[in-house]
């Protein structure tokens, strides 16, 4: 029975030309190699799974090929070749910079470069994980980097490029390997399954490269799993089984929930995830990027930003025909702050389902508002235009409304005798107030009546509050504000805010209250009307002003033992006194 290689190994490229996704890179390294540019060394930085060590081994084998081909890839005939693909090479060394970080390693390999190579042009030497090496390996190695025999090469690979020290970034090439594309991953993994004879669907295919997050050996790894499972035929229902991936379907349903405003359904909807074993804050982010999609989806310009297969971006574009932009923007947004507030909710699931009652209610139409109850509208009359009198304003409370039924027009109007004034206080005012008559017409007719309004609803407006202004002590002052933090009884901050701030008094009738710190500030803004409301009641002036102002912090050197001597000679000068009696000196 043949002996099983997994994909990552077996279909390992083994040119420049086979390196997936990493275009750039190889075609300056095939360049460097045709025109004999090649430097002493070589930084090889990017994610895992790009291709970073494939590349230093094909460059290493490459040039010393004794025969390349007319593309600058190895002939894989020469002598050169066969010992590398052989794994018997001496020629080529690699170390794993992981588990031979000391600089007993390093100097080893210094030993080795004084060795020239006994068949090819170079020594190459590569070094993986580099970034593992400790401080003193990286000291060691770094006058050899610099200056190494001409026929030596370095060349370093490593995920984390800032863990390697300057001095040794300096002194190398640095090439920047890229994610792979999950159009890349997809082409290569139909590749692959041609060869080994497997039907995969574009779907599944779509799945495992977004599974691989810019992977490759990632990408086969999964790849093989999902042929352990499904045999030769991969389906999508199989792959998101295997890799536990909640079905881009429910999210699509749950956006048409969202538009349709029907909420009952988005809630079962996240049940049945929850259900399934799926974490809640992957579904909450999954929204998030669904959305996004949807988003990048609606212009052509941008819908190359969308890393899926053909049949899944036609759905996404037809789904963001439907999507108005505007409920977009706020949907990412809600969600965006309902991720924030996830980690710190107590009732994680009640944070997302409040979220989807939002996204639920982003379409819904607007409620009309309501009428006004106890005021009709008053009709014009029929007769010649006259100005309408000025409205009175009316408070919050519902209007005092009285109604006069006029007499038929037919019965004589009796004279009604005018109200007698009161003698102390404000004169009443009964009903609507009257427009007074034009000069003219009085001129004209001295001894028309004045006349009276038709039946209609009359209004009696409220009493008008008298301007309190009465003046204060600052005693009076001082006992109102000792009882205020007694209103905030079910507020502590404040409470305790109220206690410490300094208050200060200003004429005529401005309170200035000084806190420590900006937040202190806010918590009295927030209050600033009610404390205000509280004065005023108090003590009779409705012309209180309250600001206010924060602390601020004076930097003070630590006073020496003469100067804190001479503060408290100041405030108290017996202790001059007691100083000569006792013969004290100061230290």
């Amino acid at each position: 029975m043949e002996r099983y290689i997994v994909s990552a190994r077996k279909y390992r490229p083994i040119t420049f030309q086979s390196v997936v996704g990493q275009e750039s890179i190889t075609q300056t390294l095939r360049n460097a190699i045709n025109q004999n540019h090649l430097a002493q060394a070589y930084l090889f930085c990017g994610p895992r799974g790009v291709g970073k060590t494939t590349c230093a081994r094909i460059f290493a084998k490459t040039i010393n090929c004794l025969n390349p081909t007319a593309d600058h890839d190895a002939c894989n005939e020469c002598e050169s070749c066969k010992a590398f693909n052989e794994q018997r090479s001496f020629n080529i060394h690699e170390l794993d910079a992981a588990s031979n970080n000391s600089v007993d390693d390093i100097r080893n390999i210094i030993e080795q470069v004084r060795i020239p190579p006994q068949i090819g042009k170079y020594s190459v030497y590569i070094i993986d994980e580099v970034h593992m090496l400790s401080k003193d390996a990286f000291n060691a190695l770094l006058k050899t980097l610099e200056e190494p025999p001409s026929y030596c090469i370095f060349i370093l690979a490593t995920t984390e490029k800032h863990k390697v020290l300057a001095t040794i970034l300096s002194r190398c090439q640095i090439f920047d390997f890229s994610r792979i594309t999950v159009a890349d991953t997809i082409h290569h993994l139909q590749y692959v399954a041609s060869q080994e004879g497997i039907t995969a669907s574009e779907e599944a295919l779509n799945v495992v490269a977004q599974k691989a997050d810019g992977g490759m050996r990632d990408a086969l790894s999964i790849f093989d799993q999902l042929v352990s499972f499904c045999g030769s035929n991969i389906t999508y229902e199989q792959t998101i089984e295997v890799l536990n991936v909640l079905d881009t379907e429910y999210y699509f349903r749950l956006v048409q929930c969202a538009l349709q405003n029907d909420y009952v359904q988005a809630l079962l909807l996240f049940n049945n995830v929850l259900n399934k074993g799926f974490d809640a804050q992957n579904f909450l982010v999954g929204i998030g990027s669904h959305l996004r999609d949807v988003l990048v989806s609606k212009d052509p310009e941008t819908v190359r930003l969308l890393e899926t297969s053909d049949s899944i971006r036609q759905h996404y574009q037809e789904q963001a025909a439907q999507c108005p932009v505007k409920f977009i923007f706020k949907a990412l947004d809600l969600i965006n702050q309902a991720d924030i507030n996830y980690r710190t909710a107590k009732n994680k699931r009640l944070t997302i389902e409040i979220l989807l009652l939002k996204l639920c209610q982003l379409t819904a139409p607007q409620d009309a508002p309501a009428p006004t109850a106890g005021l009709q509208p008053i009709a014009p009359h029929a007769t010649t235009p006259q100005t309408a009198p000025q409205a009175v304003p009316q408070p919050a409370a519902a209007p005092v409304v009285s109604t006069v039924t006029a007499p038929p027009v037919s019965a004589p109007r009796p004279a009604m005798p005018a109200p007698p004034v009161p003698s102390i206080g404000r004169p009443q005012t009964i009903g609507r107030p009257q427009p007074m008559p034009s000069l003219s017409n009085l001129r004209n007719n001295p001894a028309q009546p004045v006349s009276q309004p038709a039946a209609s609803t009359v209004v009696t407006p409220p009493p008008i509050r008298e301007d309190r202004n009465v003046p204060f002590t600052r005693e009076a002052f001082e006992q109102t504000w000792i009882t205020l933090p007694r209103l905030f009884t079910k507020d502590d901050r404040i409470k305790a805010t109220l206690m410490n701030a300094q208050v200060k008094l200003q004429e005529p009738a401005t309170v200035t209250i000084t806190v420590a710190n900006p937040l202190q500030e806010q918590e009295i803004q927030r209050v600033k009307n009610q404390i205000k409301q509280e004065l005023a009641n108090q003590l009779q002036n409705d012309h209180i002003e309250i600001k206010t102002a924060i602390q601020e912090i004076v930097n003070s050197s630590a006073f020496t033992a003469a100067e804190r001597y001479t503060h408290l000679s100041q405030r108290n000068p017996q202790l001059e006194e007691l100083k000569t009696n006792l013969d004290l000196m100061l230290e």
